[in-house]
């Protein structure tokens, strides 16, 4: 079993934030895999239990804030007995304009609480992540926390909404082919 995670925050406060990419992401897999299948709330979050391309998933959103995220992937992980090397998140990237998406195996948290959550839940930073472009923080914002939840613009969206399907593909990959060749399709550059 894979299980795919989407970070972002609850409520509708934080709908369509640069946080919520990882949501956003998620929800793309849904609609292509799931789409009839109810969430059910369980491990502080919303889970789905699906297929993928043959591959048995579980696909999460936690519920617990992006802060508080790693205690409902290290339950989920836990209760279905998850390998780490079976679990992939993703997630808002800073370090990336809006429209990049990279896949990567392992890594430091890069200053995201999110991933600082699972990484000390865990205990490893052996997991997959996708890594969604939103933009390093403009200097009118003096608080990262304050650009993350901010909205993306109007060119923005023409940008990340071809990115959010690339990312949901790189989880989609990742289930059926493994980390590798998810790396070779979505970290090549995209041909226009």
């Amino acid at each position: 079993m894979k299980l795919i995670v989407g970070l972002g925050n609850p409520g509708s406060q934080y709908e369509k934030t640069r946080h919520n990419a990882g949501f956003v992401a998620l929800d793309r897999l849904i609609a292509q895999f799931a789409r009839s299948a109810a969430a059910r709330q369980k491990f502080g979050g919303e889970v789905i239990e699906t297929e993928i391309q043959g591959e048995r998933c579980l696909l999460l959103k936690p519920m617990r804030f992006m802060n508080c995220s790693g205690s409902s992937v290290q339950e989920a992980a836990g209760f279905y007995k998850v390998a780490v090397g079976d679990i992939i998140v993703m997630h808002d990237d800073t370090a990336f304009p809006v429209g990049t998406v990279r896949v990567r195996g392992e890594g430091g948290h890069g200053g995201h609480n999110g991933l600082r959550d699972i990484d000390r839940t865990l205990g490893t930073q052996a997991y997959a992540r996708v890594r969604i472009g939103v933009e390093a923080k403009p200097p009118e914002y003096a608080d990262l926390a304050d650009w993350v939840l901010s909205r993306f613009a109007g060119d923005e969206l023409k940008r990340l909404e071809p990115a959010l399907d690339r990312a949901a593909e790189g989880a989609m990959l990742f289930a059926k082919f493994g980390l590798a060749k998810a790396m070779n399709v979505i970290n090549a550059p995209v041909v226009a």
